[in-house]
């Protein structure tokens, strides 16, 4: 035990201490049994005879103090809980006086007159000065002795505050509360007409506020970005220029190899843009009740127009709405897709022209097999973009992103190590930067222990990767795209591409 542990426990003690004084014996007894869980870990550490004989004193002393703190709130405790008892018993048996107007009852009946005798005043209860619809304490009918019937004295219950009040003056708090910076006045999706549950289903597994992906996090595909900067961004910021047959276009449809950056270019977008994101997968919206699915589309879209702008984005769009009529298709999933090609037609706003940029809904749509996409769903998403595999600049892009908070070698070439990776896409150059940042580590603990392992200090394992490192790498990570998807692909491209 340190000498900072010892000064810790003084600390506590005195506070303990102080708070009882003071009378506050509920949190005195919590730093009380903190002191003595502390001084007990601390005689449990010790060797020395005389000097555990000498702490296991202390902790008696501040026992007795604990027990003797705790006696006093328990006293004081039973003191509150009956004092309840008698207040209650004398209040639901009031004693009868005969200068006191007798409690109301809730028959009617006709005003008495008065004899003279002045109204008695109640300073607790005084009529609220607010404006209110409500009939006023002077215009409510009196009871045969002058008093207010139907709701007891003044109108307001025994209790002296009538509960219509109450709710005035918790609603009115309510509003300020509604207005208070800590709850900002973000709009919310009002799911009246629609399953709550379908709603917050949705609002809690694809709405996005700012994904934080920015063009510059995307290295390469220079392309591509121009293409959906054109299609996406420049209509929000253009809404003038982009109108009649200038228009934004209802859906953009990203094609290409697995691992290209599909995913990224749409959080991108979204981000740009300042758009609120839908990532949508087909788990999103599939249900195994009747009839949910094509629901919970529905309430997509709606939800989509109510935050607009924003952008949707599919994933994997040939999960959701492959080619109809196969003899494997079935009902429900005929009538999702049904529903989806539906909502698209309508997903420019109230107008349909994209005149009103602040309705404007973008699909964006990614898959890696564009040749099981219905006929309807490709003439809805008109823009359809290749995302190739990363040039020679793009790869080495992608090296200094990836290994940026990696200490390198001097020997080091990323330049040298980009050519190496022709034909890699983004992922596969990713799982070759880890690979290669890990060689280090390995070689240090090789042969090691694991409680030699543990014993190595930080600064011996982040040490730098050599070009070694990288050329090892790539003999052990192989590309995952071959020459026959490529051409597949830009086969596809050449009958439906429309960039």
């Amino acid at each position: 035990m340190t000498i900072m542990s010892i000064n810790e426990i003084c600390e506590n003690t005195k506070t303990g201490r102080e708070y009882a004084l003071l009378g506050n014996y509920e949190t005195s007894l919590v730093y009380y049994e903190g002191v003595l869980q502390q001084i007990q870990k601390f005689i449990s550490s010790m060797r020395e005879p005389a000097r555990k004989h000498m702490w296991q004193k202390i902790r008696q002393d501040i026992a007795e103090e604990y027990n003797q703190v705790k006696e006093i709130n328990t006293t004081l405790n039973s003191f509150k809980s009956e004092s309840v008892e008698p207040a209650s018993s004398r209040d639901s048996k009031p004693a009868r006086d005969p200068d006191v107007w007798p409690p109301p009852t809730p028959v009617e009946h006709k005003p008495s007159p008065n004899y003279g005798r002045a109204p008695r005043k109640e300073p607790s209860h005084r009529p609220d000065p607010r404006p209110s619809n409500r009939v006023s304490a002077r215009d409510a009918p009196r009871g045969p002795s002058g008093g207010r019937g139907n709701g007891g004295r003044d109108g307001r219950g025994r209790g002296g505050v009538s509960e219509r009040d109450k709710k005035d003056k918790r609603g009115g708090k309510g509003e300020k509360e509604k207005k208070s910076p800590e709850e900002g006045d973000e709009k919310k999706f009002d799911n009246a007409g629609y399953d709550k549950d379908l709603v917050e289903n949705l609002e809690r597994d694809i709405v996005q506020r700012n994904p934080n992906v920015h063009w510059i996090d995307i290295a390469g595909l220079t392309e591509a970005k121009r293409l959906l900067e054109e299609a996406v961004v420049l209509p929000l910021w253009m809404p003038d220029y982009f109108k009649g047959i200038r228009r934004p276009w209802k859906g953009v449809m990203m094609v290409g190899p697995p691992g290209t950056g599909k995913t990224l270019l749409a959080k991108a977008v979204a981000t740009e843009c300042g758009t609120t994101f839908f990532n949508v997968s087909s788990s999103s919206l599939t249900s195994k009740y009747h009839g949910e699915s094509e629901k919970l589309v529905r309430i997509l879209f709606e939800m989509a127009r109510f935050y607009a702008p924003s952008t949707i984005f599919i994933d994997e769009i040939d999960s959701i709405c492959s080619k109809r009529g196969g003899s494997n298709e079935h009902e429900a999933s005929r009538r999702v897709k049904s529903e989806l090609l539906v909502q698209m037609d309508g997903v420019q706003g109230a107008t349909g022209d994209g005149t009103d940029s602040t309705k404007l809904v973008m699909v964006l749509a990614a898959t890696n097999f564009p040749w099981d996409i219905d006929e309807a769903l490709r003439r809805r998403l008109e823009k359809r973009i290749y995302i190739p595999l990363p040039g020679l600049e793009g790869r080495e892009q992608l090296l200094r992103i990836n290994l940026k908070e990696v200490p390198l070698a001097d020997d080091v070439d990323l330049t040298a190590i980009a050519q190496h990776l022709e034909g890699y896409s983004g992922a596969d150059i990713t799982n070759v930067c880890r690979d290669a940042s890990m060689m280090a580590m390995r070689r240090r603990i090789q042969g090691l222990r694991p409680e030699e392992i543990r014993q190595i200090p930080k600064e011996e394992l982040n040490l730098p990767s050599t070009a070694e490192d990288f050329l090892s790498s790539i003999k052990k990570v192989s590309k995952s795209v071959g020459k026959e998807d490529l051409e597949k692909y830009e086969k596809w491209m050449l009958e439906f591409g429309a960039t």
